[in-house]
């Protein structure tokens, strides 16, 4: 569990998680700040405590001064998506032709699956993983199968492979819903695993959909595959947004982009689908993507320093718990297993996980349902993380736990958390 000692990391001045205080963040008036009481740090939902980057404020201010608030029109969101990919990840052959606008990510990846799959058909998902993946899907009527993550918590290929030859086995035009890179685990999938799965798709005749929302977000030690690059992927879809890198949650709106071969499939996309996204949603996207490079660069320092941090400080007030070091997200899966506390969810038997049942949420990614360790964290330490079991099998007894806060805040949660951790056992 020892780690390194943390790095003086970037300058205050230059890092956009240390530039708001605590008492800056509690005027804030979203969900992560206002589902807990004010005596909670709230380390749970995926929004970070940053201001806009300058880039993106701007776009807004002019749009606000014009009022250009109109309808969207136009691909320049998707141009500067693939100039943005073309810098980043050596995506040379994007093609702006090939993506429409979608109100988020995960509307976007059911209207994808209403265009390949129908009704009853089976999509696989690799848990533990993103818990809006089995409400989405249940919702549109398809039903989910599990290829657990492996031991390391990379994908298992024996794992997808029984998964995709029973969900075969279960309708005609099944799918595999991919999460790259991998929430809540953190893990970055290599370029050989992701062209196994597209093997593996191929043979049993799958269509994957790569949830790719947190691609820009790849830290230090680690690279970003799109999907899409992958030889094999030419039917497949990817979807993304500017949304987690540049905390543009509220601002809706993302991009569906098909392989050559789907291209077909996405113009049949129905023609309501493009009016959810925001107007100013769009602009907001396309600004972080075209000039947003710079404070991305300076945020992820920031983020390379504070997964750093968590785990120094978990080997001094949480040894027992353990720590993967994520290789990008702001996520970090904590496994609480060995701290004894039962893992017992509402409604379930211990360490039980019923993944056909619903899950309260109040949107994508904001699951409120509290078990196991994130009911003692909350409750004894007034940190609020997300509970490990709505994630899917192998989440009980771990919880994720969102680094993208001050190091103060990091550092004043994980205290609090070891004393409270400290008290249960005494």
């Amino acid at each position: 569990m020892a780690g390194p000692a943390p790095s003086a990391g970037p300058s205050p001045a230059g890092n956009p998680l240390a530039r708001l205080t605590l008492d800056e963040l509690r005027q804030r008036t979203s969900v992560k700040w206002r589902m807990h009481p004010p005596d909670v740090l709230p380390l749970w939902v995926a929004e970070q405590d940053v201001p806009l980057a300058e880039p993106v404020a701007d776009a807004l201010r002019r749009a606000i001064d014009l009022g250009d608030t109109g309808y969207a029109h136009g691909t320049a969101y998707a141009e500067a998506l693939g100039a943005f990919a073309a810098r980043r990840w050596g995506w040379s052959d994007f093609r702006v032709d090939h993506a429409t606008v979608v109100p988020d990510v995960m509307m976007g990846i059911v209207e994808v699956l209403r265009l390949v799959t129908d009704p009853g058909d089976a999509v696989v998902v690799c848990p533990p993983v993103y818990p809006p993946f089995y409400a989405f899907v249940s919702h549109a009527d398809r039903q989910v199968i599990e290829a657990p993550l492996g031991p390391d918590l990379r994908m298992d290929h024996a794992a997808l492979d029984d998964a995709f030859r029973r969900a075969r086995a279960c309708g005609r035009r099944p799918a595999f819903l991919l999460c790259n890179p991998h929430n809540p685990t953190g893990v970055v999938h290599r370029r050989d695993e992701l062209e196994a799965v597209a093997e593996l798709a191929d043979r049993h005749g799958l269509r994957v959909i790569s949830d790719e929302i947190h691609a820009p977000l790849v830290l230090p030690g680690a690279r970003f595959t799109p999907y899409l690059t992958v030889p094999g992927a030419e039917n497949a879809f990817a979807l993304t947004s500017a949304s987690k890198a540049w905390n543009l949650a509220g601002l809706k709106a993302a991009l569906a982009v098909a392989g050559p071969r789907a291209a077909a499939d996405l113009r049949r996309m129905p023609e309501e689908v493009g009016h959810g996204p925001s107007h100013l949603g769009v602009i907001a996207h396309t600004a972080a993507f075209r000039a947003g490079g710079p404070w991305l660069d300076l945020l992820l320092d920031g983020l390379d320093a504070n997964r750093t941090l968590l785990e120094t400080l978990l080997a001094e007030h949480l040894p027992a718990v353990g720590y993967h070091r994520p290789e990008g997200t702001y996520l970090a899966w904590l496994d609480c297993t060995r701290l004894g506390v039962a893992t017992e969810q509402p409604g379930g038997a211990p360490g039980v996980v019923s993944v056909a049942s619903e899950q309260p949420a109040d949107g994508p990614g904001v699951v409120t349902d509290v078990a196991g360790p994130a009911k003692l964290f909350l409750d004894q330490a007034r940190v609020a993380l997300s509970s490990g079991h709505v994630f899917g099998t192998g989440g009980a007894g771990f919880v994720r736990l969102n680094f993208a806060t001050s190091p103060a805040i990091l550092t004043e949660a994980v205290t609090r958390m070891g004393r409270a951790v400290s008290a249960a056992s005494a």
